[in-house]
């Protein structure tokens, strides 16, 4: 029997109820099959899969300066990913955290800019909170717009949020090419130098010996201070349970007096400040300034760690660090198989049909049609 034979008897049929194991091994098995395609994958490059896995997954890990390049791309993965669940959790679709991520990071640059010069022990102190009120302050204004047109216009917060986000790229090129553009910099669309002030301090600062010579800053705190907070919201805050029965019942919602368009207000100024704050743990980290060049893609990364983690903190936690890891293995084989840094993209582009495919049997499952009978 061909394939194309089985394939036209097989049809999906509705579940009369969702399937509750299947949504926690759906993640597992996009993973598993991720990995099993990736292996075609590096074999269509002409590589050998055995060795580029190794040269993939394992040899960024096996440093102390691969840990601290997994946790700093893991932490804004996970912070972003932790505001979209709370999001997602009441059907609140926000596409744009890549933007609201630039105009935190934007607003951040704007305390550190003006701060400068200021010698004041009061302003030193109180700089990098400065900047990190500003940066959420920043997402969350312009997660607002796309509130305001969903609660108020009944628009789509998908393309609004998506939208806005070319805008607010935008918003980051006209600064440093413009008013924040170095003037010692021979042209180049960057902004002045962060003072130490405000910046993240590294770890090694602390005395971590193991941290020593790397990158990793005290940033990562606030991701690890943002996972019980999400997980309180969600599990045991009232607004946390209004938020969840707005997406999993919307008429029940309605019909126990919860406000539809709070939950849009909230949904999407909580995501936008988180996204807002992981911007300036960009600026105010690993760049130490604002550049035309800061296009991580981490507000559209973490929408895949968001529903890979199953919308829940722990598994948004454990999707954030494969993310980093498909990150640092996409540098690593560029370094060492001489193959392009797009693979890593390759392998989470895979990863979310896979996770979309695997999602369907939640509600779905795959019956083989019945043969007609002739008389």
């Amino acid at each position: 029997m061909s394939f194309n034979m089985v394939f036209s008897r097989l049809k999906l049929v509705p579940r009369p109820v969702p399937l509750k194991r299947m949504q926690v091994m759906a993640p597992i098995l996009a993973v598993l099959l991720t990995l099993l395609s990736g292996l075609m994958v590096f074999s269509a490059l002409g590589q050998n899969p055995l060795h580029a896995y190794h040269a993939f997954f394992v040899e960024p890990l096996l440093t102390s300066n691969g840990w601290s390049e997994l946790l700093l791309k893991a932490s804004p993965l996970c912070l972003i990913a932790l505001g979209l669940a709370i999001a997602y959790r009441a059907n609140t679709w926000n596409i744009g955290a890549e933007g609201q991520m630039y105009v935190g990071g934007i607003f951040a640059t704007g305390v550190a800019v003006y701060f400068n010069d200021a010698t004041a022990q009061g302003v030193v102190i109180w700089l990098l909170p400065l900047m990190l009120l500003a940066a959420a302050l920043g997402g969350m204004a312009w997660a607002s717009i796309t509130a305001l047109c969903k609660a108020q216009f009944h628009t789509n917060e998908i393309l609004v949020s998506l939208m806005l986000t070319y805008v607010a790229d935008l918003l980051v090129k006209f600064m440093v090419y413009g008013p924040w553009r170095d003037p010692l910099a021979n042209n180049f669309p960057i902004t002045i130098s962060f003072n130490d002030n405000a910046l993240f301090e590294p770890l090694a600062a602390y005395g971590w010996t193991f941290w020593e010579g790397t990158r990793l800053n005290t940033s990562v705190f606030l991701t690890l201070l943002a996972i019980p907070l999400a997980w309180f919201l969600m599990t045991h805050l009232f607004l946390g349970f209004k938020q969840f029965v707005a997406g999993a019942a919307p008429k029940a919602a309605r019909y126990a007096g919860f406000s539809e368009s709070r939950i849009i207000w909230f949904s999407l100024l909580i995501s936008g400040m988180v996204a807002g704050i992981a911007g300036v743990t960009e600026v105010a980290g690993p760049l130490g300034q604002l550049n035309d060049r800061w296009t991580p893609g981490y507000g559209f990364t973490a929408i895949i760690v968001a529903n890979l983690g199953r919308l829940h903190p722990v598994g948004v936690v454990l999707a954030s660090l494969l993310m980093a890891l498909l990150y640092l293995g996409g540098e690593s084989v560029q370094v060492t198989l001489q193959l392009p840094k797009a693979v890593s993209q390759v392998f989470q582009g895979l990863l979310l049909i896979f996770l979309l495919a695997c999602d369907v049997l939640v509600n779905y499952q795959l019956v083989l049609r019945q043969k007609a009978v002739t008389a």
